[in-house]
């Protein structure tokens, strides 16, 4: 391992040959390495977590939960809802198709769908990283390569880096400007120093970072939309470009790692083809006539009773269940609280107590979907139905006001209103709050009293499934004088309103895992409240909030991170800054016969990519 004592402090010493000097010396050098030991690397390792210790060991042949003598060949056809109009998934402009990160660019180091946050060696081989993770280095495997034949350099991890840092995505920009140093240490050989120690997860998302080729991309317009086919280092290469419509990728058959234990018995399709509608129910009629090979189901009454179709019958196609270890995630409609109405959190939990969660659910999904009532639910990570414990009291102590005393106590409960009378008690409720925040019934309108301006609320929705929830919803504040009007737009109209936040409401899904980290910056920090593309929709400027994120984020051991994400989920809740929808309890899944997939899930659920195909179609 190479010495931490800097080179040029060493020079500023004459060794004498007197006893005393050199006593003096060896003093000053002692000091000077103890001091420095904390950043002192780890041996080399092939594996990071983000706690404790990864669960296989570096001789690894290939991932639990893949089949590594799975079939190559055939191709998988899946159905997508609108369009794209750029092949450049990194920057503000434009719509990217989803799939071109992990299948055409690919990361210094993989995740394992087994474990909630481990990275195995993919670019990088190996790794060092000190115990306080101030720096990483990463040790590029030899044999990574561009699809182009061109190797793998640290030039290209530096260019990467540089370019996303001032041009990519807001949360790319964030990501990367904890950087303070990115040191080329050999042609093979890359250090990140980070600005601030603490951050347990930010060596792990320089491990996540996409790796772009220096040799083929042009700085100056790497912010322009383009549907020239990208270049990367994935297992796929973009094979027709057909906007609109579809999208083709074709394996690499000179894929560096296809042999390698991180990409063992997975990418198994020669082909994989994406094929774009306009709305779900026409992806659904594909998916009857064979046109799409499987589909991940989210409706409970399509699942229950839209599957009576003669390749059903003929036993052509089957359903499958999958277990999943990870929280469900948070579907919701959000408030944008940039909007003065919605800046009161009054009128927000009046919203919330005029939702009819149970109708709904019984009217539209047979009762089939789960209410969902923390942003971790199904998991240890969430705080409902759990009194604080200490460490989360302790966390919240400064944020008293921020923070209900019902959600502190465990107590706290969505409305569950499933009578009639109950439901006109939750609607008094609402009117109630909305008094309180200056509202008055003046004729069938609620207006503010001191402006007269009527309370009205637009909508935005894009697909027929939101518009369905949202004419539910709707007609629940029309019984309490709100103007509502629902605004259904095209794709990319919906995503150039959103990056502008251009709405009043939108329905939107927070995905969660078991280990969330610096992507809740970008969805709830205050910082990122007026950035436009970032995904703080809500407009979220909690200091509570703020303060959470960063105690998950240093927390070193496993219990002081699950209780930080409580107290974080609390914050959260006592906003109100949304209306939690549903979500399924398991992993729905309609499939032709010709595919198969690996006999056990993944902690995370099942992957497409461990699947293949044992006939042809």
């Amino acid at each position: 391992m190479r010495s931490t004592f800097p080179a040029a402090t060493i020079s500023t010493f004459q060794l004498q040959k007197n006893a005393s000097k050199n006593r003096l010396l060896f003093i000053i050098l002692a000091t000077l390495c103890s001091t420095a030991a904390p950043s002192v690397a780890e041996p080399l390792s092939h594996a990071i977590a983000m706690h404790g210790k990864p669960a296989l060991a570096a001789d690894y042949k290939h991932f639990p939960y893949v089949n590594p003598q799975a079939p190559r060949g055939g191709r998988l056809t899946l159905g997508k809802l609108g369009s794209y109009d750029s092949l450049n998934p990194f920057i503000v402009r434009g719509v990217a198709p989803s799939g071109l990160r992990g299948l055409v660019y690919e990361s210094l180091m993989a995740r394992s769908a087994d474990e909630p946050f481990t990275l195995y060696g993919l670019i990088a081989r190996s790794i060092e990283v000190p115990v306080d993770r101030s720096w990483i280095t990463f040790h590029i495997d030899p044999g990574a390569a561009f699809s182009d034949g061109k190797p793998i350099t640290a030039d290209d991890i530096i260019f990467s880096h540089d370019l996303l840092r001032h041009k990519g995505r807001p949360y790319l920009r964030s990501h990367y400007n904890k950087i303070r140093q990115a040191e080329k240490l050999g042609p093979k050989a890359i250090k990140f120093h980070f600005k601030a120690a603490g951050d347990r997860e930010i060596p792990l998302i320089m491990g996540l970072m996409p790796i772009l080729p220096k040799h083929a991309i042009d700085p100056e317009t790497f912010e322009q939309t383009s549907l020239q086919p990208p270049i990367g280092s994935g297992p796929y290469v973009v094979a027709k470009v057909d906007p609109g419509h579809a999208l083709l990728f074709r394996r690499n058959p000179k894929y560096w790692a296809a042999n390698r234990p991180v990409r063992r018995g997975m990418h198994n399709f020669d082909e994989l083809r994406m094929l774009y509608y306009r709305d779900a129910s026409a992806v659904f009629e594909a998916f009857k006539t064979g046109a799409i090979d499987v589909r991940r189901e989210t409706n409970p009454a399509r699942w229950i009773d839209g599957y009576d179709f003669p390749a059903m019958r003929d036993g052509k196609v089957t359903r499958k269940t999958f277990k999943s270890g990870k929280p469900s995630g948070m579907t919701g409609l959000v408030f944008n609280t940039r909007r003065g109405k919605f800046s009161d959190i009054r009128v927000r939990q009046a919203f919330s107590l005029a939702f009819d969660g149970p109708g709904i659910n019984q009217a539209l999904f047979h009762g089939r979907f789960v209410r969902t009532e923390s942003f971790f639910a199904g998991s240890e990570l969430a705080s409902t139905a759990r009194q604080a414990d200490e460490r989360e009291r302790r966390l919240l102590a400064p944020f008293k006001q921020s923070v209900l005393p019902e959600i502190m106590a465990g107590t706290w409960r969505l409305p569950t209103a499933a009578t009639k009378k109950a439901r006109r008690s939750s609607l008094k409720q609402a009117f109630s709050l909305l008094r309180a925040a200056g509202y008055e019934l003046r004729g069938r309108k609620l207006v503010q009293r001191q402006t007269d301006r009527p309370l009205d609320v637009e909508l935005l929705v894009t697909t027929t499934a939101q518009e369905r929830i949202a004419l539910s919803f709707s007609s629940a504040l029309k019984r309490l004088g709100v103007t509502t009007t629902i605004r259904k737009v095209e794709s990319s109209q919906y995503w150039a309103r959103i990056g502008r936040f251009e709405f009043d409401m939108i329905q939107w899904h927070y995905s969660a895992s078991l280990s969330p980290g610096n992507e809740q910056i970008n969805r709830w920090a205050s910082s990122h409240a007026a950035i436009e593309r970032s995904l703080n929709y809500a407009g979220v400027k909690n200091p509570a909030v703020d303060a959470m994120i960063r105690e998950l984020l240093e927390a070193t051991e496993r219990e002081n991170f699950v209780s930080a994400v409580r107290a974080f989920d609390r914050a959260l809740l006592s906003g109100t800054y949304l209306i939690p929808l549903f979500h399924t309890p398991e992993q729905w899944y309609a499939v032709w016969s010709h595919l198969r997939h690996p006999p056990a899930a993944p902690l995370l659920g099942t992957d497409l990519a461990t699947w293949w195909q044992t006939q042809t179609k």
